[in-house]
């Protein structure tokens, strides 16, 4: 018992070290990409070291759930690396301790952990994008001169619309301005406009100074407010080379009001959530109830009839129109009666679609803001939960690669984080435009995680040599093509010499076989039929096995020349499902079509290589009979 509590010390001693490192990396990467995001919003806008130390502080709070999990994998993945290495894991198993039992202290850590972040997540992840993003809208506001686009109208300075056609970073100017000055009322407004100007902030940072070049102004003179339409309404025209205004606009930082934050799903804990989509779910079905009461009212069962009210359904089925049918109701109207009702039908469908259209705009926006609040409830779940997911895949995987260290960790974790992030993007975006349902994309990344983290403990468990690289040598060969080479020497003693005429009957023997086996695989197989019969050639093995009872009976033969010819035999290695030959495991297959796919070609590649193969066994087999022919007449 104190041997168990002290290699839990020392596996906890050698993990948590780990984790603060990775955690603190992991972070400060997060930090950087949001910094590269927000770095136009930061720059050049003379906000004080504190307010950006307090962005940072409230963005290292919300991106604390996202590197966790990073930090875990990559933490795993080095401690059981390093173990591995430095033949302490070894030591461990020969002392009779198991891979789970070994890494029993760090799944209670991490499960310590994964819970951690969840209760993070709910009560201060919540508040603190709630002011993140709250800064990052201030810091938006502040010189807005920096924010002018190109090519659009700028609304942001009251009483005035911007348009800048092009900016020219290098002397700090606006080129092909036009100005919208409505700062005195519509009925007073100025259109100016400029080749170039500039927009500044004065000392006191009250006002905006801008500065024209070259340009001209319009402006209204009318000070009634009724005129008629035809008559002239007086302006002012004037042509200025420079011109400078005052604009009264506060540029110094002001904090925004968190309120604008406060209703988005990202500033809302669970209970938030769960009542926000409790609420509107609720209301959506009154909606939708009331929508389809309106429609089959004023669409179907009033369509052909109108008695002031609105009929039932069993005096829809009695009406004559529905009996008789309509077509031999309408071919009996007169022209001026056909009109009509056609006429009558395109304003009934016109107004049913508008009704249609207008009713599908008023639920959009609130099925979008729908889905968001149960994607960002959903993700409080997986997210957490992904942590104790990613320690499943990094520690078995740490102990198959044994290798320790920031080299191969590091890139195996990077890989696998940016492979989870792909999925979770693709699930996220589905979920999100409403292709899937909110569960099947939000959960996506989390099954696919869970699938992972079964297989590598299941091969660590096992000892599997997945990561050696002798054995991706040998599988990569296998793949491409490239197999050994049969190498044979004369034997020094020769117990049974081989029966020549026997050996003959079954080489002709094996060669109509091989061509009634070619003929009948010439094609490759229907997709759907190759994965009902599974992988499983019982007429190849056949042939592979009788192929090698007959080159180990040639063996035994004192001729140089039979035995060099035995040398050009290609090795044929059939191709082997194991757990694939399955039902359930190909139907899983079959059925996910990237994996699928890929695994058919390679057998249909492989099925090619087999037919070239025992068309070259034909030809030694008949070199080779000649061979004998020879030998036996001399």
């Amino acid at each position: 018992m104190i041997r168990i509590k002290r290699l839990y010390t020392f596996v906890l001693g050698t993990f948590l070290p780990l984790l603060l490192a990775t955690f603190s990396i992991c972070l400060f990467i997060l930090l950087m990409q949001f910094l590269w995001q927000y770095v136009n919003d930061m720059v050049g806008k003379g906000v004080s070291i504190g307010v950006l130390g307090e962005l940072f502080f409230y963005a290292s709070l919300s991106f604390t759930p996202m590197a966790l999990p990073l930090a875990i994998l990559l933490a795993s993945l080095m401690t059981f690396g390093n173990l591995g290495e430095h033949l302490e894991l070894l030591a461990m198993k020969a002392s009779g301790i198991s891979l789970i039992r070994i890494m029993k202290p760090l799944i209670y850590c991490s499960i310590v952990i994964a819970g951690v972040s969840f209760v993070f997540q709910n009560n201060i992840v919540p508040s603190a994008k709630t002011k993140m993003y709250t800064i990052v809208l201030s810091l938006r506001q502040k010189s807005p001169e920096l924010d002018i686009p190109e090519g659009t109208f700028y609304k942001e300075i009251t009483g005035y619309n911007v348009y800048v056609k092009h900016k020219d970073k290098v002397r700090g100017t606006l080129c092909d301005l036009m100005i919208y000055d409505y700062s005195k009322g519509f009925e007073n407004a100025m259109v100016i406009v400029a080749d170039s100007g500039k927009l500044k902030v004065s000392a006191d940072k009250k006002y905006l100074v801008l500065t024209l070049y070259n340009g001209e102004s319009f402006a209204n003179m009318g000070t009634r407010k009724s005129r008629n339409m035809s008559e002239a309404i007086p302006y002012r025209r004037e042509t200025f080379e420079f011109r400078s205004t005052l604009i009264a606009f506060d540029t110094n930082f002001n904090m925004a009001d968190e309120s604008i934050m406060g209703g988005r799903d990202l500033a809302k804990n669970i209970n938030e959530l769960t009542t926000f989509v409790d609420s509107v779910q609720h209301r959506q079905d009154s909606i939708n109830r009331g929508n389809v009461t309106y429609f089959k009212r004023n669409i179907y069962t009033g369509t052909f009839k109108d008695m002031g009210r609105a009929f039932t359904e069993r005096e829809v089925k009695k009406d004559s129109l529905f009996s008789r049918g309509f077509k031999e109701y309408f071919n009996h109207l007169n022209l001026d009666s056909k009109i009509r009702y056609l006429q009558q039908a395109k304003s009934r469908s016109e107004q049913a679609q508008s009704d249609y259209t207008m009713n599908m705009y008023m639920q959009s926006d609130t099925q979008k803001q729908l889905r968001s609040h149960a994607i960002q409830l959903s993700q409080k779940f997986s997210l957490a939960l992904a942590c104790l997911l990613f320690f499943f895949i990094g520690a078995p995987l740490g102990a198959i690669i044994r290798k320790g260290g920031l080299g191969m960790p590091v890139v195996l974790s990077v890989f696998l984080f940016i492979f989870y992030y792909i999925v979770d993007t693709f699930g996220l975006k589905m979920a999100k435009q409403g292709v899937w349902p909110i569960w099947e994309g939000v959960w996506l990344s989390t099954a696919v995680l869970a699938a992972l983290g079964v297989f590598f403990t299941y091969k660590a468990v096992n000892d599997s040599t997945m990561m050696n690289p002798d054995a991706w040598k040998s599988a990569l060969q296998k793949l491409i093509g490239k197999r050994e080479m049969r190498n044979y020497t004369r034997k020094e003693v020769i117990m049974t010499p081989p029966d020549y005429p026997k050996d003959i009957a079954q080489l002709t023997e094996w060669d109509k076989q091989s061509e009634q086996y070619n003929k009948v695989h010439k094609k490759p197989p229907f997709y759907i039929s190759f994965w009902k019969k599974g992988f499983d050639d019982p007429a190849l093995d056949r042939l592979v096995e009788t192929m090698e009872t007959t080159i180990e009976e040639l063996l035994n033969s004192d001729e140089v020349l039979i035995i060099n010819k035995l040398m050009d035999y290609p090795v044929i290695q059939p191709l082997h499902g194991g757990f694939l030959n399955k039902p359930l495991m190909r139907g899983f297959c079959g059925i996910v079509f990237p994996i699928g796919i890929i695994i058919y070609l390679i057998a249909v590649l492989k099925q090619k290589q087999v037919n070239k193969d025992l068309i070259t066994c034909r030809k030694v087999n008949n070199e080779l009979k000649n061979m004998i022919y020879e030998i036996k007449h001399h």
